[in-house]
């Protein structure tokens, strides 16, 4: 069920583009969420996370209600082509270190969405993390945010 008020919700959560949110160590900065097209079974989520601890840490799993399976994946060449791929070992976050979520590269994966990604609504979403433990954060729906010119899709 969306916020009554998304703007107001997503301020205090701080979640504005640009605005980490910060969990122990970890910051996440700048997350949304994309359907891959109105009514599809996936979606994808993305972000910047930052540790800024001593130690380094790996984000291990992700989870929502909003999907009946959450995974962490990359993209990679097989044979020529791209083809997205299950991280099992997670991210490794170096010390210090941020690492982006992003279009063609590392991201989370919705597979058998549960509830449609409509734009201005938002995900909630649990990070889990190897040393910082489970980050819960909702994650504003954009679809139109990192789209290339012309294109449609993930």
């Amino acid at each position: 069920m969306p916020p009554r008020n998304p703007v107001l919700f997503l301020a205090l959560l701080g979640l504005f583009p640009g605005s980490p949110l910060h969990a122990g160590n970890i910051e996440i900065i700048d997350p949304f969420a994309r359907a891959s097209r109105p009514g599809a079974p996936t979606g994808a989520i993305f972000m910047s996370i930052r540790n800024t601890g001593a130690s380094a840490d790996r984000l291990v799993a992700a989870r929502s209600p909003a999907a009946a399976m959450v995974q962490i994946h990359t993209h990679v060449e097989d044979g020529g082509i791209m083809k997205m791929r299950e991280v099992e070992a997670g991210i490794q976050l170096p010390s210090g270190a941020t690492h982006a979520l992003s279009r063609g590269g590392d991201h989370v994966m919705l597979m058998g969405v549960t509830q449609e990604l409509v734009d201005g609504e938002t995900v909630p979403l649990t990070l889990v993390f190897e040393i910082a433990g489970e980050v819960v954060i909702e994650v504003p729906v954009d679809n139109a945010r990192g789209q290339p010119t012309g294109g449609t899709g993930q």
